[in-house]
């Protein structure tokens, strides 16, 4: 079931406040799918997703090599009957104050990340809201 961004149900904004690890899907430049699960973050204020990876890590170089326009991903979470699906345009920020914003993100849904000197972050511009939560 598709849902207005602006308009998202507070069952679903709850379910993307849960601890869930989720299933990022980026483009390899081939155009075949690469899917990984992920720790993410979502702001329905701004309809920001972000996730945080290492700078080398596949996801990251697929969402770069799309060029500075980003490309389009899909970021998703399951528990049983439950899921949600979150689309839009992801971009690659490596500036240290996006850096340390969605790191804090992180830690208040699942724990204090690992140290990492190479952390970018996949910040996404949500324009589709899928799921039944």
């Amino acid at each position: 079931m598709a849902h207005d961004i602006h308009h998202l149900d507070p069952a679903y904004l709850d379910f993307w406040r849960e601890r869930h690890l989720c299933t990022l899907t980026t483009l390899r430049p081939d155009g075949t799918p690469h899917v990984v699960p992920v720790g993410a973050t979502f702001d329905p204020e701004t309809g920001t997703a972000r996730v945080i990876s290492s700078g080398v890590s596949r996801k990251v170089r697929n969402v770069l090599a799309a060029g500075e326009a980003g490309q389009r991903v899909a970021l998703c979470q399951v528990d049983r009957a439950r899921w949600a699906t979150l689309e839009g345009r992801a971009v690659v920020r490596q500036d240290a104050a996006s850096v340390a914003d969605a790191e804090r993100r992180y830690t208040e849904r699942y724990r204090r990340p690992r140290e990492n000197p190479e952390r970018v972050v996949i910040e996404i511009a949500v324009d589709r809201a899928l799921g039944r939560a």
